[in-house]
């Protein structure tokens, strides 16, 4: 770039110059640019930087004890691992801060727990994994949680930094994996970028359509400055003289090693950054207030967006039961409006949404479990609600089309939406007239329930006792294929936040890592799993983890 620089202006001073003038303008440019990448140098190598910023070479301290500060100061109660020696000092930190640490019998399981956490407790859901291959064992579960939009924070080991791409123990290109699958990924440098960075973190996978974040920890930015100190330079023999190139060599080395402790123990700022949501203007709600209290047959779908943090999933519940349209719940929000409520619909969703004359989708998108819209009727007044501006337009291209889209938070439009309908009510005949449908479909469920089987149990039998059993306060963890789009229409959580599927990616083997972290957030309440007969295989050891966490 600057080479290409200095050849135009090269070019244009050439033109009208004698010979004397061009020598004098290359010698300046010349200069010039050895000026510039000298300055470079210097900046890469920390030289400016670590005369204002001390090292404190006698400290004990690590980077693990400052990310356990920021976990901390951002109400992070667990950390999710399967120990390795790259990020042992994050563990050790984050216990002595108070922070619960559990390890796992697979890497995926850490990721799905983490994921649990942040669904039902509102916030950032962490797991810490060694290089290499620990890293790649969590690509599907990571691609899980930014399909389900769940803010996840994902810390990973690495080799030391001057030995990328040199043939370290489980040094692999990890950036790669990640940076398709999240929404914002960083290599530690230096340890004192460890505060920053992971503030950073946390905050973009809670801002917008949440997600998962990967930061990559070099080990040499995890331990203290004797232990690095004797891995880069190791002891000579005293009577071994040094070349010339040697001693640049340990000059370099001991700058690196510098340059990575410098001004790390420099009080630094831990606490959460702002998280931007957006929200649907007040034209937007007006707009959509009017296609509602004009039409006569509405209905309300919701997909897990809708149980995103701001808004209480409680505060949510009684805008919907005020409005009284008649609403079908789908993956997070299963069970938001309890077990029996009368604007529930659970079963012949097609059948409504053809006759409906508004259909508000609240977070819910047009992929293969809407029929990519062609369920939709296109003669209905069709009011999108999604923060993510693809997932909003999901083939409207083909199928259907919003007759007004608004990227903004799900949860806060219904509750603007209500308080714009102060005083309506949804036309009772309308809701009595779906409920009836339900019960019908129930009845016809209920029936294939008692059907006598040639070998083994019938599985829709199975759900009905189960649905039966439950204690109210449970929560439910699908984890299968066909066993578990079954138990969606059979099995009813009795409350908001109670369900727990892998989302639109339909990853089996979330079963161990999800009720872990249900576990940890409702330790009061009974958390089934309900395992298909494939899916139970992927995580069958972690039975051990149960046990021992107890």
């Amino acid at each position: 770039m600057i080479g290409e620089l200095c050849q135009r202006l090269l070019i244009i001073k050439m033109v009208g110059m004698d010979r004397s003038d061009i020598v004098s303008s290359v010698i300046f440019l010349l200069i010039a640019a050895a000026v510039y990448a000298i300055y470079v140098c210097i900046q890469r190598l920390g030289i400016v930087y670590q005369f204002f910023h001390k090292v404190d070479e006698t400290s004990t301290r690590n980077g693990g004890e400052l990310v356990a500060e920021v976990l901390k100061s951002h109400g992070i109660k667990y950390l999710f691992t399967l120990c390795g020696g790259h990020v042992s000092p994050v563990l050790v930190g984050a216990e002595k801060a108070g922070i619960r640490v559990v390890d796992v019998r697979h890497e995926a399981t850490s990721v799905f727990a983490a994921d649990a956490v942040a669904r039902l407790s509102g916030t950032v859901g962490a797991a810490v994994v060694t290089a290499g291959p620990g890293l790649t064992n969590t690509v599907t579960a990571v691609k899980n949680a930014q399909m389900a939009e769940s803010p996840l924070l994902l810390m990973g080991g690495a080799a030391v930094t001057l030995l990328k791409g040199r043939g370290a123990l489980q040094d692999i290109d990890q950036m790669c994996l990640f940076k398709p699958i999240c929404k914002f990924t960083a290599t530690i440098r230096y340890i004192r970028e460890i505060k920053p960075t992971l503030r950073k973190a946390l905050s973009i996978a809670q801002s917008g359509t949440p997600g998962p974040v990967f930061v990559e920890f070099p080990i040499d930015t995890l331990y203290p400055y004797q232990i690095v100190s004797k891995e880069i330079n190791p002891k000579k023999p005293a009577n071994k003289k040094s070349s010339i190139g040697q001693k640049i060599t340990d000059w370099y080395l001991n700058n690196y090693l510098k340059n990575l402790h410098a001004g790390a123990w420099e009080e630094r700022d831990s606490s959460p950054l702002p998280v931007y949501r957006p929200m649907a203007s007040p034209s937007e709600v007006q707009t959509s207030a009017e296609y509602v209290s004009r039409c006569k047959k509405p209905v309300i779908l919701l997909g897990s967006q809708s149980t995103l943090p701001p808004t209480p999933v409680d505060q949510l519940r009684k805008s919907l039961e005020i409005l009284g349209i008649p609403c079908f719940l789908g993956g997070m929000s299963r069970g938001l409006l309890g077990k029996n409520s009368p604007i529930h619909i659970r079963q012949r969703r097609r059948d409504a949404l053809k006759e409906a004359d508004v259909v508000i989708l609240v977070g819910m998108v047009c992929d293969f479990r809407l029929g990519y819209g062609r369920v939709l009727n296109r003669k209905s007044k069709i009011i999108a609600v999604n923060r993510n501006m693809e997932q909003l337009y999901k083939n409207s291209d083909m199928f259907w089309k919003p007759s007004i889209a608004i990227q903004g938070d799900p949860a806060s439009f219904i509750v603007e939406l209500q308080k714009k309908l102060d005083g309506y009510k949804c036309d009772t005949e309308w809701v009595s007239t779906l409920k009836e449908r339900d019960m019908e479909k129930e009845k016809t469920n209920s029936d294939q329930a008692q059907q006598i089987t040639n070998v083994h149990l019938n599985p829709l039998k199975i759900l009905h006792c189960l649905d039966e059993l439950l204690p109210s306060d449970s929560v439910l963890v699908a984890d299968g294929g066909d066993f578990v789009g079954s138990a969606a229409y059979i099995v009813r959580p009795d409350g908001p936040l109670r369900w727990l599927d892998p989302g639109a990616f339909g990853t089996l083997g979330v079963g161990a890592g999800f009720a872990l972290g249900a576990k940890l957030c409702r330790p009061d309440a009974e958390v089934w799993i309900i395992y298909g007969d494939g899916s139970l295989g992927y995580s069958v050891a972690e039975f051990d983890t149960f046990t021992r966490h107890k």
